[in-house]
């Protein structure tokens, strides 16, 4: 079982049928009990860092996560959820993240208006480590990303894949027991679809 974690901002349906489409059975939870007794846990996100965050701590998820990833179960963080695992963002000053991992989540520069935000599209990965969330997945594929902040990891053995987008974006990271991907897997094709089904075989090893 894979707990979906529920804070109570933004959309998880997408995430629960991609997760039943690869024939994955899935909790959709904010109780920590519950999230303690899954096989692996997802942090899905949208909106803004601070009001996540609010939502997180009132639910109880921001400690329910933070233990969750004490067990050394794989935890993945997904969109505005791999920027949570952070400390902190450029979009809400003075607001904690959950600080699993070590970085700066910055805004992706418009160069005056030239660039459009949020970034929102297809970009290709640049895959770095062909293991954990890319086993089996070769090139340089396509996924689907929206967002308007990007993640600079502070240790760069922990980025998995990047991407470009005016900048070099650090697009998904891996660190012992935690990942995390900008992008949506679950809307990002076949190529996403591997990525959870990767996922999933992490959470029975």
């Amino acid at each position: 079982m894979i707990a979906i974690i529920d804070y109570g901002a933004g959309n998880l349906q997408s995430v629960v049928k991609a997760m039943n489409f690869i024939g994955q059975e899935t909790l959709v939870t904010s109780d920590k009990q519950e999230i303690l007794s899954c096989d692996g846990a997802i942090l899905p996100g949208v909106g803004s860092f601070a009001d996540a965050m609010a939502c997180m701590k009132s639910s109880g998820a921001a400690q329910a996560a933070v233990d969750y990833a004490a067990t050394g179960k794989p935890l993945l963080g997904i969109c505005l959820g791999l920027q949570l695992l952070f400390d902190s963002s450029e979009e809400s000053p003075g607001v904690a993240g959950l600080g699993l991992l070590k970085g700066r989540v910055l805004r992706i520069p418009d160069d005056n208006g030239q660039r459009k935000i949020p970034h929102m599209g297809w970009n290709s990965l640049d895959i770095r480590r062909h293991d954990g969330l890319y086993r089996g997945i070769e090139g340089e594929p396509y996924v689907y990303f929206v967002h308007s902040y990007y993640l600079k990891a502070q240790d760069e053995n922990i980025v998995s894949a990047t991407t470009e987008y005016g900048v070099r974006i650090d697009a998904s990271v891996s660190s012992g027991n935690l990942f995390a991907a900008q992008f949506h897997p679950e809307k990002s094709g076949e190529t996403g679809l591997q990525i959870l089904r990767n996922f999933v075989e992490l959470t029975r090893r």
